[in-house]
């Protein structure tokens, strides 16, 4: 599917800051908790889906700021 208008090459800020938000909640963990302790990971609580779908949208909000220069 090819978006009309668009110079070949081109990717929407919306697309560019999805794949910005993914490659840091991959990377970093960003959203989950994880269980405290030196040395131990343990099961560790996940956090509610609800959390950390709010988690992730803050997220992408502040990378299509970024993509967006502001």
């Amino acid at each position: 599917m090819e978006t009309p208008g668009l110079p070949l090459g081109s990717r929407r800020n919306e697309d560019i800051a999805l794949d910005l938000m993914k490659f840091i909640a991959m990377t970093t963990g960003y959203g989950k908790t994880v269980g405290s302790g030196v040395g131990f990971q343990g099961g560790g609580a996940a956090a509610k889906p609800e959390d950390y779908a709010a988690h992730l949208l803050e997220l992408y909000g502040r990378c299509l700021q970024s993509v967006a220069g502001k």
